[in-house]
Order: C-alpha cells, then sequence, then structure tokens
C-alpha cells in the first residue's frame, strides 16, 4: 500500500521557511495539476457530450425527454457504485494505475455511444460509464491530500476542476461543430463521429497517465530529498495530534458524526445544481431560441467560461482569507440570484444567458470551497471511503433529480420549473452550511 502521508525523513531544520515551503508546493503544483487538469478536462467532455448530441440524436433515435433524463441520470447509478471500492483501490494500489484503468474504460465505452440504437442500449452504455469513471474525481481529492497541505487545496481544486467549465469552453463549439460539418459523413451521423472523436483521447492520456503520475512523494524522482522533506513535514504538521483530529481520522466516529451528515447534503445540492447544468445546459440553450448547433455551442460556452474565471479567484480568496463557510454561502446565494434572473427572464436570452453565468459561477464555487473543507475535515482512513461515500449518495440522488428534471421538461416542453427547484435547493445550502463548525477548519491552518 502506497503511504499516502510519509513521516518526516529526518529531524533536520525543523524551521521551513515560507518562501522555501513556497518554492516547493509551487514545483510540486507545476508537475501534478496541468495533467489532472487534462484528465478532468477529457472526463468532462465525454461525460456532458451527450448533452448536445441530444439535440440531434433524439430526433434520429425518437428518444424523448423522459428517455434521455433516465439515460442521462442512470450514469450516477454506476457512478455511485464502483465509487468506494475505487477509492479503497487507489489507496492500496496507488493512483498512476487507477486513473489509468478509469480514463482508458471510460474512453472506450464513451466512443462506443455511437453505436446506439435504442433506449436499452443508451442505459446499459450510461451505465457502463458510470461504473468506469467513478472514482475518478474522489479519487483525485483524495490524491490531491497526499501532495497538498489544507491551506493550499481550495485554489489547488479550484485549478483542478477548471477542467468542468473549460470542458465546457472546448467541448461546447467542438460538439456544435461535429454535429453540423459531420453529419452524414461516410453514412455516420454527426453524434456518431463526435462520441467517437471525442472519445478516443481518453484511451490514448490514459496510457499516458500510467507512466506520468506519481502514487506519492516520496516516489517522485522529481523531487530532491530536501523536497520530500519539506513535503513530508508539513503534512505532518497538517494533521495535527488533538483528540478531535485522531476522532476525524476514525472512520466510524468521523462518519456517523453530524457533521459528516451535512457535507453529505451540501454535496446532494452540489450535485444535482452541478448535472443540472452539465446535462442541460445546450437544451436550456436551445429553448432560449438558439437552435442551430454551431451558435448553440458557442453560446453555451460563455457560461463557461465565466465559471472558470470566478471559481478560480473564489478558491484563491478562500485559501488566502482562510475561511469555508461565508465563501460557500455567498457563492449558493449568487448561485440562487442567477438562476431566478434566468426564470425571469427566459424570453430574452440576453439577460437570461447572463444569469445562466452568474449561476455557474456561483455553483463551481461553492463545489471547490466544499471539497477543500471537506478534505481538511476527514482524515487517513476515514478520507479513503468518506470522500467516495459522500459522493456516491451525492451521485445517486443526482439520478433521480435528472430523471426528475427530463419528465417535468416533457410534461411543461420547458427547463424553468426545474431550475427554480436548484434554485431552492442552493439557497437552503446557503444557510446549511453555518451548521459545519468554524474551529473544524482553523486549525488546519497550523503551520510547521
Amino acid at each position: 500500500m502506497p503511504d499516502s502521508h510519509p513521516r518526516p525523513i529526518s529531524a533536520e531544520s525543523r524551521s521551513i521557511s515560507m518562501s522555501e515551503s513556497d518554492r516547493v508546493f509551487r514545483k510540486v503544483a507545476r508537475r501534478i495539476i496541468p495533467f489532472i487538469f487534462l484528465i478532468f478536462v477529457l472526463a468532462m467532455v465525454d461525460r456532458i457530450n451527450i448533452g448536445y448530441a441530444k439535440l440531434q440524436f433524439s430526433q434520429d433515435l425518437a428518444f424523448s425527454d423522459t428517455v434521455y433524463g433516465m439515460g442521462a441520470g442512470v450514469f450516477f447509478i454506476g457512478y455511485m457504485l464502483s465509487d468506494v471500492p475505487s477509492n479503497m483501490f487507489l489507496h492500496k494500489i496507488g493512483a498512476r494505475a487507477t486513473i489509468s484503468r478509469i480514463m482508458i474504460l471510460w474512453g472506450i465505452i464513451s466512443a462506443s455511444m455511437m453505436f446506439l440504437s435504442s433506449p436499452t442500449q443508451f442505459y446499459v452504455l450510461r451505465f457502463a460509464l458510470g461504473l468506469a469513471e467513478g472514482g475518478l474525481f474522489p479519487g483525485v481529492f483524495l490524491y490531491l491530500t497526499y501532495w497538498f497541505p489544507a491551506n493550499l487545496r481550495a485554489k489547488m481544486l479550484a485549478l483542478s476542476l477548471a477542467a468542468i467549465p473549460v470542458a465546457g469552453i472546448i467541448g461546447a463549439p467542438l460538439s456544435g461543430y461535429l454535429l453540423d460539418t459531420m453529419h452524414d459523413v461516410n453514412g455516420l451521423k454527426g453524434w456518431q463521429w463526435m462520441f467517437l472523436i471525442e472519445g478516443i483521447p481518453s484511451v490514448i492520456v490514459g496510457v499516458i497517465a500510467y507512466f506520468f503520475l506519481e502514487n506519492s512523494p516520496q516516489n517522485a524522482k522529481w523531487l530532491s530529498s530536501r523536497d520530500k522533506h519539506i513535503i513530508a513535514n508539513t503534512l505532518e504538521f497538517d494533521v495535527t495530534k488533538s483528540d478531535v483530529s485522531k476522532s476525524r481520522a476514525s472512520m466510524r466516529h468521523a462518519l456517523t458524526s453530524p457533521i459528516f451528515f451535512v457535507l453529505i447534503i451540501l454535496q446532494v445540492i452540489g450535485g444535482v445544481a452541478n448535472s443540472g447544468f452539465s446535462f442541460w445546459l445546450p437544451q436550456i440553450i436551445h429553448d432560449l431560441g438558439v437552435t442551430n448547433l454551431r451558435v448553440n455551442g458557442i453560446v453555451t460556452s460563455i457560461p463557461y467560461i465565466c465559471a472558470g474565471i470566478g471559481m478560480y479567484l473564489w478558491g484563491y480568496s478562500s485559501d488566502r482569507n482562510k475561511e469555508r463557510r461565508w465563501h460557500y454561502a455567498v457563492a449558493a446565494v449568487l448561485g440562487t440570484i442567477g438562476l431566478l434572473i434566468t426564470c425571469a427572464h427566459a424570453h430574452q436570452p440576453t439577460i437570461a444567458v447572463a444569469g445562466l453565468s452568474l449561476a455557474y459561477v456561483g455553483t463551481l464555487s461553492c463545489t471547490c470551497v466544499f471539497w477543500a473543507y471537506t478534505t481538511a475535515y476527514l482524515k487517513d482512513t476515514a478520507a479513503v471511503i468518506g470522500i467516495a461515500f459522500i459522493n456516491s449518495v451525492a451521485a445517486l440522488v443526482t439520478y433521480g433529480s435528472l430523471s426528475l428534471f427530463g419528465a417535468i421538461r416533457a410534461a411543461t416542453h420547458s427547463t424553468t420549473l426545474g431550475l427554480y427547484i436548484i434554485a431552492g435547493l442552493m439557497s437552503f445550502a446557503a444557510s446549511l452550511v453555518f451548521c459545519l463548525p468554524k474551529l473544524v477548519q482553523k486549525e488546519n491552518w497550523k503551520g510547521p
């Protein structure tokens, strides 16, 4: 089993200067974060391109909004089933084998979506895609705790999760272009070409991941002994010796505490909000009157661009001010306001897109702050199971929410009611976050 938190290699130089520590963690970030970012971009493109394909294959295959909602949602059933086992597998044999396996499998399955011909095949392949990808995001969140202390984690998470909006910025125009220009090329529909072309890169990067990633700092040949010493000491101080921290490392205690249940509820709300955007945004933009596939892809990228910039600034502010709860609450309020603006101006596309942009800034900012708090709260064994379990429960509820969203649109021919529901949930989350104790986060800013 890889030693995720190695002990200091010596007692020398107990005092580590801030500049030296900054140098080491900048070095780690430059090596790890861009590759994780690339992995997340490919994962999100392969996960959400179904939203763009829907605009074309719904007619080709006679899929209703209800069928689409079920198919989009069943992804999260497979995701839920593999979350915890995948995280345990990562902790046991390491990140490189786990992440490589996930990417290769999901790339193959995503490309196989080009063979869709019936609702049953749609459900089976979406379930298999979730089963393959499950464990990626919680696994990477756990992996980052092996390399970065809590006081840097919101920024590192924001940089990594910026892949979500970037996937939209890249994937939306690309998917729209492929749907439009590759339609009926060599007898294949545009959506078939889209699945094939967007699935292959994941397989290639999955192979590269096995050789590029290191399981933990002490395995990294690109780190000097002094660098490893600094990382080990910093992470050692990050795990305090108080009874509180020890209880949070205990799986039984941490996973049955009221704090853990609050975290689950917050992630459930975040999962519902994020999936609402990821899987329905092209349709929402279409309902605003943007029916041309290429133009739809370009307009859809606008909320993603805003969210990418906003989320990074939010994570940076959260780390800089050593604060989580207010950052989460304000972001959730912004998300709520943005959704209400969109619903109130559904017949004014410019204002509605501005509202969606504000809403997505709030939603993704909540996500990076949430995981920064959660990975600081859960320690050691509790983190391995807890992070994956939180994600699994959220995935189960997300399945229901996507199915409900599809049924609502099928009944009302509008996404407005679904957006109102998400807005209500986010406003509730803005209040619920204050049930989390402030002291939990403060003790994690102790340094060597």
